[in-house]
């Protein structure tokens, strides 16, 4: 079976070679690799046509910027541009063990997604679904024959065995990926929780995802943004089973798309990311919720303004101010979700309470209400703590959230700003 890899990659370009290199060895002739330049100032793209001129499996594309559009974008960009019938996502970090795509297809079917198994250097915290283990954190320093010895012993441990759950690197029938709309683009452009996002409507679109526990990359770890120019160290943590984890510092850019993305994950499902031990997401059902809160401070705004799909407060001289910020950053039509406290209440589940009474439970009462709607069915007027509860209707929106751009426009594309 013919299969392409998709690698974006930015001014990450000593790394983006080592991965080329690495499928290079453990690919036959049957497949492509398409790797794109997002804009890169380094040597990436006089690199890319290099490569071109000597690989045939190669499909190459650059983003000309000056601007970045980030790998949310050029992922689907290289969908596009694949000629295969099924295609993997691979990040320019990672290194490729020999039976990687042989150990995967074994597994692929129809609306199936099929993970390999990471092995990292030891930063971040462990997790059952990869291996911690230290082969290096650089290219020129990774001990490419112990990385080889290691997955040759660890294929006969784990043969044919798979769990559930999904990460990055992921294989799986193209098809499928564009019957969703692929990533959610308009949201999660340029990077920073696209892949929750779009593991959750996986989810959602009754897809199987699976985790092939015999199939194995070295994933270096977050070398386009989180950590760039080589790994710094700023701190070492001693953790519970012995071990230690060498905590990186962030960079700039990641934490601060890091927030604004959380605040438009929020905005779109109405919940933190979840998932269990293996990392198979865990979603919650999407209702039409309006909270009405009376003495509404600025803090509170903020807080509480991303979980829900109204907020009826009493009008200040600096919700102008918050509305005029907030959309510099955000795809959602933030005015049209702040209505006056005297206007009318359309919305399906209403929560009323005055903010000046408001803690840290009743924050947490409300980041679990999906969960609480959905194991009831009572319709009517209810009374918890400072809430008082009005619920006109349980109708879900859950499969509004799986289709992406040019998908049908249903609940969640009306929030949006056009």
């Amino acid at each position: 079976m013919k299969i392409s890899l998709i690698i974006p990659s930015r001014n990450n370009l000593k790394y983006l070679k080592f991965a080329y290199t690495s499928i290079r060895k453990c690919l036959d002739s049957n497949y492509e690799m398409i790797l794109l330049d997002d804009a890169s100032t380094d040597d990436t793209w006089k690199w890319l046509n290099e490569i071109k001129k000597t690989d045939n499996n190669v499909v190459i594309y650059r983003n000309e910027g000056p601007d970045r559009v980030g790998h949310t974008v050029l992922y689907d960009k290289g969908v596009e541009l694949s000629t295969t019938d099924v295609f993997g996502i691979f990040h320019a970090d990672m290194i490729a063990s020999p039976n990687y795509i042989k150990n995967l297809l074994k597994h692929l079917k129809e609306k199936t997604v099929v993970s390999a198994t990471r092995i990292e250097p030891p930063l971040h915290p462990g997790g059952v679904e990869k291996i911690v283990k230290n082969f290096g954190t650089e290219p020129e320093e990774f001990d490419y024959n112990e990385f080889l010895n290691f997955v040759k012993e660890s294929e006969t441990k784990f043969d044919n065995k798979t769990t559930n759950g999904v990460f990055a690197p992921w294989l799986m029938y193209k098809k499928d990926f564009l019957s969703i709309g692929g990533h959610d683009k308009k949201v999660f452009a340029p990077m920073e929780l696209e892949d929750s996002d779009l593991f959750n409507r996986f989810l959602l679109a009754g897809y199987n995802l699976i985790q092939s526990r015999d199939s194995f990359v070295y994933h270096m770890t977050c070398r386009g943004s989180r950590f760039k120019d080589g790994v710094k160290i700023e701190s070492q943590i001693q953790l519970n089973d012995g071990t230690v984890w060498y905590k990186p510092k962030d960079s700039d850019e990641y934490l601060t798309l890091r927030n604004l993305k959380f605040r438009e994950w929020w905005r779109k499902w109405h919940m933190d990311v979840l998932h269990d031990v293996n990392l198979l997401p865990i979603v919650y059902d999407r209702y039409d919720i309006g909270f009405i809160i009376k003495n509404c401070s600025d803090q509170l705004l903020y807080i509480l303004e991303p979980w829900c799909d109204k907020i009826y407060i009493e009008k200040s001289k600096s919700l102008e101010n918050y509305i005029i910020s907030e959309e510099k950053y955000s795809k959602f039509n933030i005015k049209n979700k702040i209505k006056n406290i005297t206007d009318d209440k359309t919305n399906d589940v209403l929560l009323e309470f005055d903010g000046n009474n408001f803690n840290r439970d009743h924050f947490n009462f409300i980041k679990t209400l999906p969960a609480i709607l959905s194991n009831t069915n009572d319709i009517g007027e209810f009374e918890f703590d400072i809430f008082k509860i009005k619920i006109s209707s349980l109708t879900k929106y859950n499969l509004d959230l799986i289709k992406s751009e040019g998908g049908e426009i249903g609940y969640y594309k009306k929030l949006l700003i056009d």
